[in-house]
Protein backbone atom coordinates (compact mmCIF):
# COMPACT_ATOMS: atom_id res chain seq x y z
CA UNK A 1 0.00 0.00 0.00
CA UNK A 2 1.37 3.66 -1.15
CA UNK A 3 0.75 6.36 0.92
CA UNK A 4 2.07 9.80 1.59
CA UNK A 5 2.94 12.72 0.07
CA UNK A 6 6.42 13.84 -1.39
CA UNK A 7 8.46 16.03 -2.33
CA UNK A 8 11.39 15.50 -5.09
CA UNK A 9 12.46 17.58 -7.74
CA UNK A 10 13.05 16.39 -11.45
CA UNK A 11 16.34 16.55 -12.49
CA UNK A 12 17.87 18.13 -15.70
CA UNK A 13 18.02 14.46 -17.07
CA UNK A 14 14.21 13.91 -16.24
CA UNK A 15 14.97 11.76 -13.60
CA UNK A 16 13.41 11.41 -9.84
CA UNK A 17 14.28 10.30 -6.81
CA UNK A 18 11.34 7.63 -5.24
CA UNK A 19 10.36 7.89 -2.22
CA UNK A 20 12.62 5.88 0.01
CA UNK A 21 10.16 4.17 1.86
CA UNK A 22 9.09 2.24 -1.62
CA UNK A 23 12.69 2.33 -3.00
CA UNK A 24 12.51 -1.60 -2.05
CA UNK A 25 9.29 -2.95 -3.16
CA UNK A 26 9.62 -1.24 -6.61
CA UNK A 27 13.14 -1.96 -7.40
CA UNK A 28 13.04 -4.80 -9.20
CA UNK A 29 11.07 -2.81 -11.94
CA UNK A 30 7.64 -0.62 -12.35
CA UNK A 31 5.38 0.50 -15.22
CA UNK A 32 4.66 4.08 -16.06
CA UNK A 33 2.00 5.43 -17.32
CA UNK A 34 -0.52 8.42 -18.17
CA UNK A 35 -3.24 8.62 -15.56
CA UNK A 36 -6.18 10.96 -14.48
CA UNK A 37 -6.28 14.28 -14.34
CA UNK A 38 -2.88 14.49 -16.17
CA UNK A 39 -0.22 12.99 -13.62
CA UNK A 40 1.67 9.99 -13.93
CA UNK A 41 0.39 6.63 -12.58
CA UNK A 42 3.56 4.28 -10.88
CA UNK A 43 2.62 0.59 -10.43
CA UNK A 44 4.54 -2.05 -9.32
CA UNK A 45 4.86 -4.40 -12.12
CA UNK A 46 2.47 -6.98 -10.20
CA UNK A 47 -0.03 -4.63 -10.16
CA UNK A 48 -0.14 -3.29 -13.59
CA UNK A 49 -0.19 -7.46 -14.95
CA UNK A 50 -3.74 -7.56 -12.46
CA UNK A 51 -4.68 -4.38 -14.11
CA UNK A 52 -3.37 -5.96 -17.91
CA UNK A 53 -5.43 -8.89 -16.58
CA UNK A 54 -8.62 -7.07 -15.71
CA UNK A 55 -8.43 -5.39 -19.33
CA UNK A 56 -8.12 -8.57 -21.38
CA UNK A 57 -10.66 -9.65 -19.73
CA UNK A 58 -13.14 -6.08 -20.95
CA UNK A 59 -15.12 -6.71 -23.90
CA UNK A 60 -13.15 -5.44 -26.85
CA UNK A 61 -16.31 -4.49 -28.62
CA UNK A 62 -16.82 -1.71 -26.25
CA UNK A 63 -15.05 1.39 -27.75
CA UNK A 64 -14.38 2.87 -24.22
CA UNK A 65 -12.71 -0.14 -23.18
CA UNK A 66 -10.53 -0.11 -26.56
CA UNK A 67 -10.27 3.69 -25.95
CA UNK A 68 -8.66 3.38 -22.56
CA UNK A 69 -6.83 0.74 -23.46
CA UNK A 70 -4.81 2.26 -26.41
CA UNK A 71 -3.97 5.06 -24.11
CA UNK A 72 -2.98 3.28 -20.99
CA UNK A 73 -0.72 0.66 -22.87
CA UNK A 74 0.59 2.75 -25.61
CA UNK A 75 2.00 5.55 -23.07
CA UNK A 76 3.32 2.50 -20.37
CA UNK A 77 6.91 2.59 -20.05
CA UNK A 78 8.79 0.15 -17.90
CA UNK A 79 11.53 0.93 -15.82
CA UNK A 80 13.70 -0.11 -13.50
CA UNK A 81 15.40 1.88 -10.67
CA UNK A 82 19.04 3.01 -10.45
CA UNK A 83 21.15 2.30 -7.77
CA UNK A 84 20.02 5.55 -6.34
CA UNK A 85 16.49 4.84 -6.37
CA UNK A 86 15.88 7.02 -9.44
CA UNK A 87 13.53 6.68 -12.83
CA UNK A 88 13.73 8.55 -15.39
CA UNK A 89 10.47 9.48 -16.72
CA UNK A 90 10.06 9.26 -20.42
CA UNK A 91 9.82 12.61 -22.26
CA UNK A 92 6.19 11.95 -23.35
CA UNK A 93 4.99 11.21 -20.57
CA UNK A 94 6.57 14.03 -18.52
CA UNK A 95 4.79 17.07 -21.43
CA UNK A 96 1.29 14.89 -20.53
CA UNK A 97 1.71 15.91 -16.87
CA UNK A 98 3.41 18.96 -17.53
CA UNK A 99 6.72 18.37 -14.99
CA UNK A 100 8.85 20.99 -14.16
CA UNK A 101 11.51 20.82 -11.90
CA UNK A 102 9.39 20.17 -8.56
CA UNK A 103 7.28 17.44 -8.37
CA UNK A 104 4.57 16.14 -5.41
CA UNK A 105 4.76 11.81 -5.44
CA UNK A 106 1.64 10.67 -3.47
CA UNK A 107 0.87 7.14 -2.13
CA UNK A 108 -2.57 6.22 -3.73
CA UNK A 109 -3.30 2.86 -1.95
CA UNK A 110 -1.85 0.19 -4.91
CA UNK A 111 0.26 2.89 -7.49
CA UNK A 112 2.29 5.62 -6.80
CA UNK A 113 1.39 9.09 -8.71
CA UNK A 114 3.80 11.84 -9.81
CA UNK A 115 2.61 15.37 -9.97
CA UNK A 116 3.68 18.75 -11.30
CA UNK A 117 3.60 20.43 -8.00
CA UNK A 118 1.47 23.17 -8.77
CA UNK A 119 -0.71 20.91 -10.65
CA UNK A 120 -1.06 19.18 -7.26
CA UNK A 121 -1.76 21.82 -5.03
CA UNK A 122 -4.59 23.36 -7.73
CA UNK A 123 -6.25 20.10 -7.91
CA UNK A 124 -5.89 19.91 -3.84
CA UNK A 125 -7.17 23.02 -3.49
CA UNK A 126 -10.14 22.05 -5.61
CA UNK A 127 -11.15 18.89 -3.92
CA UNK A 128 -10.53 19.40 -0.24
CA UNK A 129 -13.89 20.36 0.37
CA UNK A 130 -15.54 18.09 -1.64
CA UNK A 131 -13.61 15.18 0.61
CA UNK A 132 -14.42 16.76 4.20
CA UNK A 133 -17.99 16.80 2.86
CA UNK A 134 -18.19 13.23 1.66
CA UNK A 135 -21.38 11.54 2.58
CA UNK A 136 -22.70 8.28 3.08
CA UNK A 137 -24.32 8.52 -0.70
CA UNK A 138 -20.72 8.81 -1.92
CA UNK A 139 -18.80 6.18 -0.27
CA UNK A 140 -21.51 3.58 1.25
CA UNK A 141 -20.15 1.66 4.28
CA UNK A 142 -16.50 2.84 4.02
CA UNK A 143 -16.65 4.77 7.69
Amino acid sequence: MFLGTHTPRLDEKGRLFLPAKYREELAHGLVLTKGQERCIYVFPESEFGRITEVLRTAPVTAKAVRDYSRVFFASASDEIPDRQGRITIPPALREYAALQRDCVVIGANTRLEIWDAEAWAAYLDRQEDAFSEASEEVLPGLL
